[in-house]
């Protein structure tokens, strides 16, 4: 005799209990189901319960920065080869702007975090370094920059010490963008400076790290960046061996 039949007795006896056992036969089967349309195995993707196709979430934002930085206008002559020699010159035209705001939306909604993935009806693809090669022309082959948190009072060291700015102008940009950011037209107006002051070195740091803003690591904000990224430029001549 099964487990099941000796039991039916006493569930048939307590109404609590046999509630209990049907909620969890339930959940047992949904668990089982997955998600209409989604994945079978919920333990795969843990949380694809919060994704945007599961529950309501307000019109996805799309930006594009790619604009901003056609406002620094042509390079200064000075700075083309400093540029050029950290290997991210590619980013400089490679901004796409498009209309097509469903297409982008579709494909946000098949991108799953946690296996860096799309998962579509022709099967599950994903961004390989091939691609970033072909689409961007970027190295992918060299030594890695990890990025640690800064503090605020590391903030204003590096900005003076690689930017060349100080004191008061440092802290009130720091304050208007609430942390370690500083807005993409505050480095265009460093970037301008500089180079009339023909501080060549500075002033491709300031146009890089906006380069970076407006690209690789564009935010929600679309008008500030972290300024973290700086410090990949703290020695030109070795930011080009960065994969």
């Amino acid at each position: 005799m099964s487990l099941k039949d000796q039991l039916a007795p006493v569930v048939e006896d307590d109404p609590v209990l046999a509630k209990d056992l049907h909620a969890h036969a339930a959940e047992t089967v949904h668990d089982a189901e997955g998600f209409p349309s989604g994945p079978c195995d919920p333990s795969v993707l843990t949380d694809y319960g919060d994704h945007v196709v599961i529950i309501e979430r307000p019109e996805l934002k799309l930006s594009s920065h790619g604009k901003k930085v056609q406002k620094f206008g042509r390079l200064a002559p000075e700075i083309e080869g400093l540029v050029a020699a950290t290997g991210l010159s590619p980013l400089i035209t490679c901004s796409v702007d498009t209309g097509d705001r469903g297409l982008i939306s579709a494909f946000m909604e098949r991108w799953h975090k946690e296996t860096s993935s799309f998962h579509l009806p022709v099967g599950e693809l994903t961004i390989t370094l091939d691609d970033v090669v072909s689409l961007l022309h970027l190295p992918i082959l060299g030594a890695f920059h990890s990025f640690e948190p800064l503090h605020i009072d590391e903030v204003v060291l590096m900005l003076g010490e690689l930017l060349e700015v100080f004191g008061e102008e440092v802290r009130a940009e720091i304050v208007q963008c609430h942390g370690a950011y500083v807005c993409l037209s505050w480095l265009r107006d460093i970037y301008q400076s500089r180079c009339e002051a023909g501080h060549w070195t500075v002033a491709a740091r300031a146009y890089l790290l906006h380069l970076l803003g407006c690209t690789l690591f564009a935010n929600k904000s679309a008008a500030h960046v972290h300024v973290v990224f700086l410090d990949a430029f703290r020695n030109l001549s070795q930011s080009g061996s960065y994969a």
